[in-house]
């Protein structure tokens, strides 16, 4: 570190590639909150703004690719990252444009597909669910929901030989591991069950009793920005994906009582906790 006062305190650093939400509880400031609580400095990439509340996506305004690319390259040359996680990335161009600025980043890389918001709008340009497939090649890790990979591979992961199925094409797509998450899958158990499934490994299956919330809105970006902060503080994959799951559980137990339909709450998190 140059030019560094003294008394001066390095810090793990990740960087959100994503877009605003602005109600607050889900995309860069999701990400950003979720960062911060676990300790890590934060930094942003802005791909859209969203006229955005806990009951919806009203609009959604796109930056210009060159100016995505510009942040990237603005934060890369002067801050050390140690992880990325990117949310949602809207269009075929946009997703291009992310995977050409990953390619020379060497460290780990949580990519969550966002493709339609708890509300139900649709976040994503259907001619943009196959560029993800290149993208999944600068992947450390994938987060999809069960619609999610339904939409990219054809198939719900809704039995083990499903989502052995599914697992297989993220590998073949070039994703190092997958992590299934499980809050879209009922099976009357009252369980949910996340699976991360590693190339070459054997699956690891989380599974912890569900929480009857309905605001859920921001828990995928808070999982993946919470995985990726962890990274970046050093943990191994399996323990950043214990401890992502363990924060939005923290944030759905105790939910934020903010708009119509309320939010996962960042607050939620307690240092007693770790």
């Amino acid at each position: 570190m140059t030019n560094a006062d003294p008394g001066s305190q390095a810090v793990p650093y990740a960087l959100t590639i994503a877009a605003s939400d602005s109600g607050g509880g889900a995309g860069i400031q999701a990400d950003l909150k979720t960062m911060t609580r676990l300790g890590v400095y934060g930094g942003s990439v802005v791909v859209a703004t969203t006229a955005q509340n806990t009951t919806g996506v009203r609009s959604t305004h796109l930056l210009p690719t060159e100016e995505v690319r510009a942040q990237y390259e603005a934060v890369v040359d002067d801050v050390a990252v140690g992880a990325i996680k990117t949310g949602m990335l809207a269009t075929a161009a946009g997703v291009r444009t992310v995977r050409d600025c990953l390619r020379s980043f060497d460290g780990p890389v949580v990519v969550d597909p966002v493709m339609v918001a708890t509300s139900g709008d649709r976040l994503l340009e259907a001619d943009a669910v196959s560029a993800y497939r290149d993208l999944f090649a600068e992947a450390t890790l994938v987060t999809p929901n069960a619609d999610e990979t339904a939409e990219l591979v054809g198939e719900r992961p809704d039995s083990v030989a499903a989502r052995d199925r599914a697992a297989d094409r993220f590998f073949d797509w070039g994703a190092d591991a997958v992590l299934f998450k499980g809050g879209h899958v009922d099976d009357g158990s009252g369980t949910v069950t996340d699976v991360l499934a590693v190339d070459g490994g054997d699956p690891e299956s989380f599974a912890a009793e569900r929480i009857d919330t309905d605001a859920t809105h921001g828990s995928g970006c808070t999982l993946s920005s919470a995985i990726a902060a962890e990274l970046a503080r050093g943990a191994s994959l399996s323990a950043a994906v214990a401890r992502g799951i363990e924060f939005v559980r923290a944030g759905l137990r105790t939910s934020a009582l903010v708009g119509e339909r309320g939010s996962v709450n960042h607050l939620a998190w307690r240092p007693e906790d770790e």
